[in-house]
């Protein structure tokens, strides 16, 4: 409730709890109680501010509570304290709200918005905020696509919140690029409708030119072309309006409403021709209706606040300048006061298709497509059975639903005779586009063709636009359209291109087969490996990885002869840090050994048929021997590591972590101890003295092979010790 603590403010403790008290009761529903509170503190205070404030509190609580006589009795006498203002009247507008409701049934608008969204005639190819046919197409980053001049129309918002899936697109204000792929699709499929857009996209820059006869002429040839579209019927009611010609603005916000019965805007242009023509309940009426299908529409719930507080002031004050006609109003005035108190008699029963003197059948049509002609036939049968009688509110949205069902069959069997599969075909692979992503410069890729571009190039491949922001972001949502045209319309092309990708995803996921290799540096089971990839061969080989899941590659060192070494491990990615221009960081673990079969190359980068390597186990009584042994060379690997410096120690544990406890289990490793892996890793050997360890499938000869590099490593540090003593 509006200022709450106000009036409270004013008071004593105990009127303080007694309006708190009558606060809790309104929202917990018991709107009796909460009237009765406020009417006892009324005869308690003096003050005019806090009785206006009261006053309207007990209102409220009387509409709310059903007995809306009484409430507009209150509501007049706090407007004759002084004028209402829109935070007096907020309880108002939401109660006058909840209760418009359609014809028949008491159904809510909002339990119709489902019919709304299909009303263009086809769900694929209209846009969730005009509700008309795709016009411009945009796509937006999560992958849906909407009119250009709908989004333009919330630049001046902070960020952009998609309509459908209600997440945030990015920062509004930007220049939005038309989906070019998209945008030709229609432009074929619908030309009707597109010349239609044209002339309305003429016609809106002649108006935002200041020249409306001008404008008015580009829309009337746009109806012509386009006789169904709503959104044409609305503009041109604008239009009349500014040009003061209220009767023919009233007549096409009309049309435009029984077009498109759920979209707000038809009814803010309808209630704002009935305001020119000083029918201001009427007006009320079609605001209260706007609001109850767009609650968030700031216009309006304004307006609705402008016309109660008109509404609701006493008879001698002021008009607003806006208000036309000051006799008419004065008696919509008297006619509204008598009525009042009895709200559904104001607000009326809204139909789902207004009455209108427009005949459909003075409309020229001009059929020269198959795909409009659908569009047509839903709309006319729609318009010539509004004619004839309404339906209820029930009735209506079946009708809407199943006319829709009905476009649709009729729109699927167009475009499946004009559709070519080449108008949806990857420009850079040149087949049939397979999880189909829109770039922010409004070009369309197959998923894994724009990556492999991008590995070379953060540039749009066609346009050469800048995407390093967009590479970096790594939102590659599929533009939705796009996908749902192609599983619809080209089935059969789409199974086979799936059956191709997924060929592919099972040959780049076999970790025997082809497996790729990084040709770079030594790595070891169990132990870390951070990587920095800037190559564009390889940032296509860890891009594969991650994309058939298996997040795994193997690590060689270089061979002059044959490329890299016969032995290496395989390392798993754990996590990847990508940055704007291409780069990542990778952080992969050591997981298994292996032995090169066969040595390869794909697409730039080195492969290789492996087979892993595992310890032979030992039993018996060499199980006690090598368990002394790996004992006494832990001990042996432990002296060596405190030795070190304090400097090296810590610069060693900071990257690889402290040396591994000892396992309890000493054979349960396929790859044995995980220490001997880590003291490897740190020991001073190049690469080649390191590579045949990881030969080695002996765990006794391993240790050995370890407990020599110590004794020398032991014996160098004694012998340099004893050269600087003597020094």
């Amino acid at each position: 409730m509006s200022s709450a603590n106000k009036p409270a403010a004013m008071g004593t403790s105990e009127s303080e709890s007694m309006l708190q008290l009558a606060a809790e009761a309104f929202r917990a529903k018991n709107f009796d109680l909460a009237a009765d509170i406020y009417e006892c503190q009324l005869a308690a205070l003096g003050d005019a501010e806090s009785r206006q404030e009261l006053t309207v509190r007990r209102a409220d609580a009387l509409a709310f509570g059903g007995k809306f006589a009484e409430a507009f009795v209150a509501y007049r006498q706090a407007a004759e304290m002084d004028r209402l203002t829109p935070a007096h009247l907020a309880n108002l507008v939401d109660y006058l709200t909840s209760i418009t409701r359609l014809d028949g049934g008491g159904e809510r608008v909002e339990d119709a918005e489902a019919a709304a969204a299909t009303g263009c005639g086809c769900e694929d190819f209209s846009c969730r905020i005009c509700l008309s046919s795709l016009f411009e197409p945009v796509t937006l980053a999560c992958g849906h696509c909407f009119c250009k001049k709908c989004l333009e129309r919330d630049k001046k918002e902070k960020e952009v919140v998609c309509k459908e899936c209600r997440l945030s697109s990015g920062v509004a204000g930007h220049s939005y690029r038309v989906n070019v792929v998209l945008s030709n699709l229609l432009a074929k499929w619908f030309p009707r409708v597109y010349r239609a857009g044209r002339l309305r996209r003429e016609g809106n820059g002649l108006y935002s030119e200041k020249k409306v006869e001008a404008a008015l002429e580009k829309y009337n040839q746009a109806i012509l072309i386009s006789p169904t579209d709503h959104i044409l019927f609305s503009n041109r009611s604008q239009i009349h309006c500014s040009l003061k010609h209220y009767e023919k603005a009233l007549r096409d916000a009309e049309m435009a409403c029984r077009l498109m019965p759920l979209w707000s805007k038809g009814h803010v242009r309808k209630a704002q021709a009935l305001v020119s023509l000083g029918r201001t309940e009427e007006a009320l009426r079609e605001y209260l209706l706007c609001l109850s299908i767009e609650p968030d529409c700031r216009l309006a719930r304004n307006e609705v606040n402008k016309l109660l507080s008109d509404l609701l002031a006493p008879v001698t004050d002021q008009v607003p300048e806006h208000i036309s006609d000051f006799p008419k109003i004065l008696s919509s005035r008297g006619r509204m006061k008598n009525s009042i108190s009895a709200p559904s008699q104001i607000l009326g029963r809204v139909t789902l298709s207004s009455e209108s003197s427009v005949d459909p059948s003075e409309v020229k049509v001009q059929e020269d497509g198959k795909m409009d002609h659908c569009l047509l036939h839903k709309r006319k049968r729609r318009i010539t059975k509004d004619e004839h009688g309404s339906d209820g509110a029930g009735d209506a949205i079946k009708r809407l639903k199943s006319e829709s069902a009905e476009a649709n069959n009729l729109l699927n069997s167009a475009v499946r005779d004009l559709l070519d599969p080449t108008d949806l075909e990857c420009s850079l692979c040149m087949r049939l586009l397979y999880e189909p992503v829109t770039t922010p410069c409004g070009h369309t890729f197959c998923l894994q063709c724009l990556k492999r571009c991008l590995d070379h190039n953060p540039k749009c491949p066609l346009c050469k636009e800048e995407l390093s922001e967009y590479l970096v972001q790594r939102q590659y949502c599929k533009t939705t359209l796009m996908e749902n045209l192609i599983a619809r319309y080209l089935p059969s092309e789409l199974m086979e291109r799936q059956k191709i990708h997924n060929e592919e995803m099972a040959e780049l996921s076999n970790l025997n087969k082809n497996v790729p290799i990084f040709v770079c540096t030594m790595a070891f089971p169990t132990v870390p490996c951070p990587l920095h990839i800037f190559e564009p061969c390889y940032r296509l080989m860890i891009r594969r990885c991650m994309e058939t899941g298996t997040n795994c590659f193997g690590m060689c060192l270089g061979d002059d002869l044959k490329g890299f070494a016969d032995y290496g491990c395989l390392l798993e990615i754990r996590d990847v840090t990508f940055f704007s221009d291409g780069r990542s960081v990778l952080d992969t673990i050591g997981r298994r050994r292996f032995k090169v079969i066969q040595h390869s190359e794909r697409d730039g980068y080195n492969t290789a048929d492996i087979e892993y390597l595992e310890d032979v186990k030992v039993e018996g009584l060499a199980v006690g021997e090598l368990q002394s042994l790996h004992d006494t060379v832990y001990d042996q690997a432990l002296v060596w590591v405190n030795s070190l410096k304090t400097e090296q120690k810590e610069r060693i544990e900071g990257h690889f972590g402290p040396i591994p406890e000892k396992d309890s289990e000493l054979q349960a490793s396929p790859n044995g101890p995980s220490w001997c892996w880590w003291l490897l890793a740190v020991l001073p050997l190049e690469g080649r003295a390191q590579l045949p360890f990881l030969a080695i499938t002996s765990l006794k000869d391993r240790l050995s092979g370890i407990r020599k590099v110590l004794l020398f490593m032991s014996r160098s540090r004694h012998r340099a010790h004893a050269v600087g003593h003597r020094s």
